[in-house]
């Protein structure tokens, strides 16, 4: 077992926050004049395209992208939305979003019209930049999103006068740039997350973030170097793992952190699966990973004997749900890689979790507060909770030196009210239960609200709500989690008949087919039950918790 070395480090780190930062800069461009050569992107696709790409070559994209951009009429603060897969392409976005200044927007390629066009109109981006494939969904909502000038196409597909392919946007440029200084607290990315009532939140994101999610990374990561501005690093670490590039997990606990190590990451463009998982990490050489738990349960019940593969794995995070103990041992025992938990939001990311190689990890529990962050769990009034009582984990915006913590977020976008509300005086809080130990090891208890997780994805109730509201047979709905034995939990729709409507088989597709045409596929309630009225409070909201407390008998008493 690893010596205890948490109170040590906790008591020593300090943060070294720049007045200067830029993401491009610390990801990119630092790298592309001292190591053009060295692996930036492997990428790999189900279409069997292979391509690996170095730092230098990553920059002059960047730089001409930027170039093209700044033609389009894109300037500092504006937003920029990538609809994107796992590919080169993406990374280039990103860097070269930042070096003007602009706002990254990351969205998922598995959404749908709908969810597009609100975060479109609602962020008022001004480009986005599109794999063909999410280009009839974006036709379909451009003339509704005023704001909207242009898109950039990635790939093979005929484009209209209001979009340009993306070779021919970058071959028209200059590969030389100079990049815009920002300042550590100006916006950098704006990602939208879903909450239990009304629609998803845009949580601004500044570029000092990316600082203060590395102490997270390197301890998650067994990879040391806690002076985010060390560039010490494994000289031979390769990462990957299969979180969307569109999400907090992908985009800010892959990606960013590898790059700003100057370390190459795989990137897949194609569906997970056990056996392409085992043959990337053999086939590149992966080193360390973030697998959720889902993932790790599939590649657990597919392979007995993981060594076989001859894999150089050498750490591994997961994050999402909990890892449980029969999962921990598998990584522990089978692939030889004790796992690391790890719990963060998008609005102050990589805040708790284990460290294998330094403090020694409890099976099952959520991990301690990464070092620079106060982590606690409060109660209503804000107080910090004794050790054992159960209440909400929040993260303080001080460090224990009282030093301002530069993972937090700049608030949700346009709903001042929003950012108020997620304030408890200087603690923030995640909406998560938990219970902790004398040494500071948190348990998870639930949620707070009615927000969960379904094979690793974060479901907000409201927004699938909302998509069934809008069709004619619903008169009013309530989604909720029913437990999982496979995915931790499946996304379940009460829902309350128009006159007129009967709930059958058909009906109970047809509403499927309704939200998969709108939202996210991973949204759509995998079951349907018509009820004849939902429990309300006197107030008249939908007491959902009674509904969740339903699902879990049932569970109970089926097993």
């Amino acid at each position: 077992m690893a010596e205890d070395r948490y109170e040590q480090l906790h008591g020593a780190f300090r943060w070294q926050v720049p007045a200067d930062f830029n993401i491009a800069e610390a990801c990119c461009g630092r790298w592309a004049r001292d190591t053009p050569d060295a692996p930036a992107i492997y990428f790999d696709s189900e279409s069997g395209c292979r391509a690996h790409y170095s730092y230098g070559q990553l920059q002059r994209a960047a730089n001409r992208l930027s170039n093209a951009l700044l033609n389009q009429g894109v300037r500092r603060g504006h937003r920029v939305a990538i609809v994107l897969p796992q590919r080169f392409e993406t990374a280039v976005a990103h860097i070269a979003i930042q070096q003007i200044g602009a706002v990254a927007m990351p969205l998922s390629m598995l959404f749908g019209a709908e969810a597009l066009e609100y975060r479109l109109q609602d962020s008022g981006a001004v480009l986005a930049i599109a794999a063909c494939e999410a280009l009839p969904a974006l036709r379909e909502v451009k003339a509704r999103c005023p704001a909207l000038r242009r898109i950039f196409v990635v790939g093979e597909c005929p484009v209209d006068c209001d979009e340009m392919p993306w070779m021919e946007a970058l071959q028209a440029e200059e590969a030389r740039f100079k990049a815009v200084g920002t300042k550590a607290e100006d916006p950098a990315i704006l990602i939208y997350t879903s909450g239990t009532t009304g629609n998803p939140k845009g949580a601004l994101i500044p570029q000092r973030a990316l600082i203060g999610n590395l102490t997270g990374f390197v301890a998650s990561q067994n990879w040391f170097g806690f002076d985010p501005f060390d560039a010490s690093k494994p000289s031979d670490a390769v990462f990957w793992s299969p979180a969307d590039w569109a999400w907090t997990g992908g985009l800010m606990d892959a990606l960013l952190p590898t790059l700003y190590f100057g370390r190459p990451i795989v990137a897949w463009q194609g569906r997970f699966s056990t056996a392409k998982a085992f043959e990337l990490m053999a086939a590149y050489g992966v080193t360390h990973a973030f697998l959720f738990p889902t993932a790790l349960k599939a590649m657990m019940k597919a392979e007995p004997r993981p060594k076989r593969h001859g894999l150089k794995l050498r750490a591994l995070m997961s994050a999402g749900e909990a890892v449980g103990d029969a999962v921990f041992s598998w990584c522990r025992d089978a692939l030889g890689v004790p796992v690391n938990e790890m719990f963060g939001q998008t609005e102050m990311n990589y805040v708790v979790g284990n460290c294998q190689a330094l403090w020694p990890a409890k099976p099952g529990s959520m991990g301690r507060a990464y070092p620079g962050h106060r982590v606690a769990v409060i109660d209503d009034e804000g107080r910090e909770s004794p050790p054992g009582e159960t209440g909400e984990v929040a993260v303080n915006a001080y460090d224990r030196h009282g030093v301002p913590d530069p993972v937090f977020f700049l608030g949700y976008w346009n709903n001042e009210a929003a950012t108020k509300a997620k304030f408890t005086g200087d603690w923030c809080r995640t909406g998560d239960l938990a219970r902790s130990d004398r040494d500071g090891t948190l348990w998870y208890e639930g949620r707070a609200d009615d927000v969960f997780k379904a094979a690793g994805y974060r479901i907000g109730p409201g927004e699938i709500e909302n998509c069934l509201l809008k069709h004619p047979a619903v008169a009013n709905a309530a989604v909720v989690p029913k437990p999982d034995a496979e995915r931790g939990a499946l996304v379940k729709a009460y829902v309350v008949l128009a006159d007129g409507h009967a709930g059958d088989a058909a009906l109970v597709e047809a509403l499927q087919a309704h939200v998969k045409a709108r939202l996210a596929p991973y949204e759509y309630p995998k079951e349907i039950e018509f009820i004849d009225a939902l429990p309300m409070t006197t107030t008249g909201k939908v007491q959902r918790r009674v509904l969740r407390l339903r699902e879990q008998e049932r569970a109970a008493a089926t097993a």
